[in-house]
């Protein structure tokens, strides 16, 4: 048979192999767009809201594997667990700007159609957050009609947060944190800076050298939180250019709601810390 420059010598039989499609489970991921409007933008709109699920899926799978990397004092795995989550923010970003190509009368011709369904009911957005030490126990509500949902975020309610393990780590090299800070409930945020961390922090980066690992982990943070903010800023802006000031379909005022999320902080110590020095 005479080689054919177009397939390179490639297998052209499959059946009975795994293929690339069987591998990707194509068939289900690709019938899984259900639009309910007949308007074409709704692809838009659904393809964008679910490719940014497959991500935080993602990003749940990398930053529960550094929390754990962390609590056993195994640091360079959860750099690069960490710095890949950065990554994934950056990519769920410019997710944004495709959305951006809505116009508010295409957004208007389908918004009906979504009923009550609201972004604000992702719960592996809340997870991300409980993971990420933003922890809201009124917001477990939103998935009471879900048993199953609501165990699992339950789970990373109760389960210590990132940054609660690096508070930990920081106690374990020796530095002297405030036990109030330690005996802090995993349910709870770490919402005001603690001067004793504060004071740790300043330690660290007046002496990258003697404490490297810690150093690297402090940046390692503050590039995640620096993405995660850009992330939710850029939500802001998509939303405000789509619907203006218009209720949020599952009931929140909409933009107010999210320009208050964006005061939100997750590693107080590590921006304090930036003016002490």
């Amino acid at each position: 048979m005479s080689h054919d420059p177009a397939t390179d010598g490639a297998k052209m039989d499959y059946a009975g192999t795994m293929t690339y499609a069987d591998y990707l489970q194509l068939d289900a991921i690709l019938n899984a767009q259900k639009p309910r409007s007949p308007d074409p933008n709704e692809w838009l709109f659904i393809i964008q809201h679910q490719t940014s699920e497959l991500w935080m899926k993602l990003v749940l799978i990398e930053l529960r594997a550094a929390v754990a990397a962390v609590a056993a004092d195994d640091l360079p795995p959860a750099f690069k667990m960490l710095a890949r989550v950065s990554r994934i923010f950056e990519q769920l970003v410019h997710a944004w700007d495709v959305l951006a190509t809505m116009t508010p009368s295409e957004y208007s011709a389908i918004r009906p159609y979504l009923e009550s369904s609201s972004g604000f009911q992702s719960w592996q957005y809340r997870e991300i957050e409980y993971v990420l030490g933003n922890k809201n126990p009124a917001l477990l509500e939103a998935h009471a009609h879900r048993a199953d949902i609501h165990a699992r975020v339950e789970q990373a309610l109760a389960a210590p947060s990132l940054y609660d393990e690096a508070l930990r780590l920081l106690d374990r090299r020796g530095f002297a944190i405030d036990p109030a800070v330690l005996a802090r409930g995993a349910r709870q945020s770490h919402a005001a800076a603690n001067d004793s961390v504060v004071a740790a922090w300043a330690q660290v980066y007046r002496s990258p050298r003697e404490h490297w690992e810690l150093y690297e982990l402090a940046e390692e943070l503050v590039d995640l939180e620096d993405a995660f903010r850009q992330w939710r800023f850029r939500h802001v802006t998509t939303v405000e250019r789509i619907i203006g000031f218009k209720r949020g379909t599952g009931g929140t005022s909409g933009v107010s709601y999210l320009r208050r999320m964006l005061d939100v902080v997750l590693f107080p110590e590590l921006w304090k810390v930036r003016t002490d020095l």
